[in-house]
Parts: structure tokens; sequence; C-alpha cells
């Protein structure tokens, strides 16, 4: 089995790290915001119980199985919980990942999402080797395709019924990031990006 480092991550003023029991009332209130509701498919409600579980035990297990890994997004400075991103359905022979995240109703607008994924994204393509890091949105969900292509990923397609919400099945917009991508991105300076 393959599975990813416990790792924390620098991007701007954010920390992406592991979830602890300290992000257990902040993520509950998250996830039981009616947006995020809207587009994932988490418990209704979304109780304390849900939300301790996930940060205490779920996403530390889906890490140590090889699934992906998942962070907490926090202030670098505060450690307030601001959202989530994490990487799933991990194919370790293909080298390709599955990228998600949702931010808190408290920290939008601030392109936070889009500021992890790409750390997330460089993370997963230029340390770990993969070929491939994947993102499906709701097509009706348009601020997740604005984050996906703020983070620098490619729109590839509608993949029709393949995904669903509590309303029932949705097509869904298939992004993507590679290697060569990266290659062609500029940093916040307008300099090429430099791939180690």
């Amino acid at each position: 089995m393959t599975a990813f480092p416990e790792t924390r991550l620098l991007a701007a003023d954010l920390l992406l790290r592991p979830f602890s029991a300290s992000d257990i009332e902040e993520n509950q209130i998250a996830c039981a915001d009616p947006l995020i509701q809207q587009w994932l498919p988490l418990p209704q409600p979304y109780t304390r119980q849900d939300s301790a579980d996930w940060c205490t035990k779920i996403s530390h297990s889906l890490r140590e199985t090889g699934d992906g890994i998942h962070f907490a997004i926090v202030d670098a400075d505060t450690d307030r919980l601001l959202g989530t991103v994490g990487l799933k359905k991990t194919d370790w022979h293909g080298l390709v990942s599955e990228v998600g995240y949702s931010v808190a109703p408290w920290a939008r607008g601030r392109g936070i999402a889009a500021e992890a994924t790409r750390s997330v994204g460089h993370w997963l393509l230029v340390d770990h080797g993969f070929q491939r890091m994947e993102l499906k949105a709701a097509t009706g969900n348009l601020a997740s395709q604005r984050t996906a292509l703020k983070a620098g990923l490619q729109r590839e397609g509608i993949m029709r019924n393949a995904g669903f919400t509590h309303a029932g099945r949705v097509d869904l917009v298939l992004f993507s990031l590679t290697p060569d991508d990266l290659k062609l991105q500029a940093d916040h300076d307008g300099q090429p990006m430099e791939i180690r």
C-alpha cells in the first residue's frame, strides 16, 4: 500500500495541515452551511458527531489507507479554520488523484480555495511526481468552476450524470492539471514557475 506522508504546506498566508480536535466546532458550522450542503453530499443535518468523526478519525484514515490526503485550510497566524482541500480516489499506479475543496462562509471571496488548490497541485505533481490532478464540479456550481480556473486547472468537458447531490444526479465539469500546465503557468510576479 502507498500513502501520502502526513504533511503541512504553506500557501501565502494560509497553512494546510491535518485536521484535529480543535477544528470540530468550526468544521461543523461550515459543513452545515446551506451552500456547502447544496453541492457536497455530506450528512444532513451535519452534526457535531459527524464533525468530530471527520476531524479526528475519517480524514486521517483516508490518508493512512492510501485514498488521498485531506487538509484543514487555516489562517497561518491565528490557526482559524477557513476551509478544506484534499485529494481522494488516488490512483497510485496511474499517478492520478482528484482534488476537492470547500470554504467556510466566513472566509469566502478571498481566493482561499484557489490558493490552497495551487499549492496542493504543485505538491502532488512536482514533489510526488504525479501526472494528473483532476477536479469535478457540478455544472451548476459556478463558484467552484471559477476557483478551478483561478487555480490553473484546465477545463476538459462535461461528464454526464456523473455526480450526485442531495437534490439528485448532476452533470459534472471535468478539470485537470498536469506537469506541462505547471511549466506554462506564471507565478504571482509574472515569472515562469520553476519546476524542481
